[in-house]
């Protein structure tokens, strides 16, 4: 650290999620790979389960945008796990439906997905592990709840213009 650095007068709280995060991210990649699904293959699964969801409403749900949700029905569509299928309460929209492989692969996926969190928390000492989650819940339900949109960064506008 050199003198003209800031100190930090708080924890760095965005690296400490952000580090366990990508590690518990890559945790569950390599899990989910041994059933040959992607985190958001089965995101898409688990919540096409438990209700006759469109692929807008999946989307929202595992927080992806409409290219990554396209490409993600599409892989399990060849897998045979799932299909687009007519709404039956508005024809006009389209559903993604699990096929009976899809629901058994899910099932499968959901044990797998439990398995990582479990190993995750099971590395903290009972009352430590409490507390995160609580306070995570805590978070999550208060005021990290809603998203903050940022305003676009405009690339060299600090630069004199072009002439």
């Amino acid at each position: 650290m050199t003198a003209m650095s800031p100190r930090r007068s708080a924890p760095d709280l965005s690296y400490l999620l952000d580090h366990t995060s990508h590690v518990l991210r890559t945790q569950m990649a390599a899990a989910l790979g041994e059933v040959g699904l992607t985190a958001r293959m089965h995101c898409v699964l688990v919540h096409a389960l438990e209700a006759e969801r469109t692929q807008a409403q999946l989307a929202e749900l595992g927080d992806m945008d409409k290219t990554t949700m396209v490409v993600t029905v599409d892989a399990l569509e060849r897998a045979g796990l799932a299909e687009r299928r007519p709404s039956s309460v508005d024809r006009r929209a389209r559903i993604i439906a699990v096929t009976p492989k899809g629901a058994e692969v899910a099932a499968r996926s959901q044990e797998i997905v439990d398995h990582v969190h479990t190993e995750a928390l099971a590395s903290l000492p009972q009352k430590p592990r409490e507390a995160l989650l609580s306070a995570l819940t805590s978070l999550t339900e208060g005021h990290l709840a809603d998203v903050t949109e940022a305003p676009p960064v405009t690339r060299g506008s600090a630069r004199r213009p072009r002439q």
